[in-house]
């Protein structure tokens, strides 16, 4: 047999009890009808079954006198987790009675029970594993999947309405024994189903009507933070108002005290304005005494004015005339110099002409022949002009349109030249002229060319980014083929993972079947258990021989022992097996009663 290991037994052991007493409390309370005290045996076996879960896998912390093992550490790190939690951790520490962290941890769960949030704590506990790793091993249930299904599994129980009293009871002193006579059923349980029905419509009326209530509560509340806001704003408005009332009283106030000054100003303005337009008629008529004594002085002053100014007019004029004759003398003298002046300029430059002349005239005739070497000079340009633009011609056949251009340019160019060799002889001067004109046609024939050559080297570029682009298609395409591969590929794999799954799903309908089946031979076994209560294992010495085979037990015959009818067998006898759902290997039964066997050590054997 395949060993398992003691703390998933343990594990499983009490997932399985705190099941059947949450299941229990729950039934009970509904048959019962009513609010649970603590003196409720179901509800002090719930109370145990939990304080056996919360210990399992406690580490040893050590103290200054002992070592000590409580669960009273993980349960206070919940107020720090959950901020409502904080009402019961107080209250705990301020009960009178509790001496021992064992007893604030007994008194918090009823508190927590009483006020239904139990498997809120607790979820919020179980989340914050790196906090429990401090207080539980890691093979502890509070660490491990079973203690996410006990929490959800409390959620129940927020169905029950329970009145603890925790303040008189001596929670320090009492002993965790689990009762397992309360899980097992009786005929009167069987019987009361209907009542248990009728219970549970009425407990889930009540569950609806407290939802309600809840509901309305938390209405009322907003209401009630509604109308507090509202009051504050009136008061708020109210002391506004009056503050602007006082304002306005003011403002009158210094209304009445501006219009009386203005009043006053007023008065004191038109005594003034009185007072000044005595003394301004007064100012007015000394202005007009003393204005006509000035007008005569003013009369007088001009007349002389203006004989001084005709004397100073006429000694202008006299010194005018003397001027413009002082300064006609001069020109004269000037422009006669200037003449003698210009006359001898004349003369040397008349002399430098002729030099002039005479050294020009060589220059051209030294200019004639550097003009026919360098046509001759041209002449052999434009045939090594023709041989390269035949190589270019051969070497570009993308651009034969422009070439031809081109050549037919040159053709007239040396059409021209022929004629202007027939006419050198008579037009001399116009060859330079020619001359000029055929270079701009050489620059722009050479310049044609440079720009073919570009375009050429454009096109060749073109050409090899549409290559680049083709080629990045190529792979483009080739990556798509690839994906279409693995397209298909997972076509397939999606084919025979539903192939699997549909597989899956009729194994599973026939595990239900069969676990089905195994449940209806559980309850039988169970009713046979019933029936087979009170019976006494034999003991060791005196089972020697096996009931059936009635053959004596060995290393190779081992003793299967019956647990209910108390019978043995062997190994080859009890052959009967069933499946249960929380072991993965088939368990032996007895043959009379349907009972699970347990093997046992021979006699012979140590």
């Amino acid at each position: 047999l395949a060993v398992k290991d003691p703390t998933a037994v343990e594990r499983a052991n009490l997932l399985n009890m705190a099941k059947l007493s949450i299941k229990g409390l729950i039934e009970s309370a509904l048959s019962f009808g009513r609010t649970l005290d603590s003196d409720y045996p179901p509800l002090q076996q719930f109370f145990v079954v939990m304080e056996h879960c919360l210990k399992h896998g406690l580490k040893v912390r050590k103290s200054f006198l002992s070592y000590n093992k409580t669960i009273w550490g993980p349960l206070e790190l919940v107020e720090k987790l959950y901020p409502e939690a904080e009402e019961i951790a107080a209250s705990v520490r301020d009960l009178p009675g509790l001496k021992t962290p064992l007893g604030r941890a007994r008194a918090w769960l009823r508190l927590a029970l009483m006020q239904k949030k139990m498997a809120d704590y607790l979820r919020c506990l179980i989340i914050q594993r790196d906090l429990l790793s401090e207080f539980y091993e890691y093979h502890a249930l509070m660490m491990e999947e079973e203690g996410a299904v006990i929490v959800g599994l409390l959620v129940g129980l927020n169905v029950i309405d329970a009145n603890l009293c925790v303040k008189g009871e001596d929670l320090d002193s009492q002993v965790g024994v689990i009762d397992f006579s309360v899980y097992l059923k009786s005929d009167d349980d069987i019987g009361g189903k209907e009542r248990n029905v009728q219970i549970a419509a009425i407990l889930d009326q009540k569950n609806y009507v407290e939802e309600l209530n809840r509901q309305l509560n938390s209405t009322v509340s907003s209401l009630h933070a509604r109308v507090d806001s509202l009051e504050k704003s009136n008061t708020k408005l109210i002391e506004e108002l009056a503050i602007a009332k006082n304002n306005i009283i003011k403002l009158q106030e210094e209304n009445h005290q501006l219009r009386s000054e203005n009043t006053l100003i007023l008065m004191k303005t038109q005594h003034h304005l009185e007072v000044s337009k005595v003394d301004v008629e007064a100012e007015l008529q000394t202005y007009k005494h003393s204005r006509q004594g000035l007008d005569e002085m003013y009369s007088e002053a001009r007349r002389q004015l203006r004989e001084e100014a005709q004397l100073r007019q006429d000694m202008e004029n006299e010194l005018v005339v003397q001027v413009s004759m002082k300064h006609e003398i001069e020109l004269a003298m000037k422009l006669l110099e200037k003449d003698i002046h210009e006359k001898q300029d004349t003369l040397i430059g008349l002399r430098q002409q002729l030099d002039e002349v005479k050294a020009i005239n060589v220059e051209m005739y030294q200019k004639l022949q550097v003009s026919e070497d360098a046509m001759k000079e041209k002449n052999e340009i434009i045939s090594r002009l023709e041989d390269k633009t035949n190589q270019i011609n051969a070497t570009m056949k993308q651009l034969e349109q422009r070439l031809q251009q081109a050549e037919k340019a040159q053709m007239e160019a040396e059409a021209e030249d022929e004629k202007l060799k027939q006419e050198y002889v008579n037009k001399s001067e116009s060859l330079q002229n020619e001359f000029s004109q055929k270079e701009k046609q050489l620059l722009q024939l050479e310049t044609d060319l440079k720009i073919e050559k570009e375009w050429r080297q454009t096109l060749e570029d073109d050409l090899q980014k549409e290559k680049e682009t083709v080629s990045h298609l190529r792979t483009e395409t080739q990556e798509i083929v690839t994906l279409k591969k693995e397209f298909l590929k997972l076509q397939e794999k999606n084919k025979q993972l539903k192939s699997t799954c549909e597989d899956q799903e009729a194994a599973l309908q026939e595990l239900a079947s069969k676990l089905s089946e195994s449940k209806l031979k559980i309850e039988d076994i169970k009713e046979a258990n019933k029936a087979l209560q009170g019976q006494v294992w034999l003991k060791d010495k005196e089972a020697t021989h096996c009931k059936l085979c009635e053959k004596e037990f060995s290393l190779s015959k081992r003793k299967h022992h019956c647990r209910n009818c108390g019978e043995i067998f062997c190994n080859a006898c009890s052959d009967n097996e069933l499946p249960l759902p929380s072991s993965p290997k088939p368990v032996r039964v007895c043959d009379s009663c349907h009972a699970i066997l347990i093997q046992r050590c021979s006699s012979n054997v140590p």
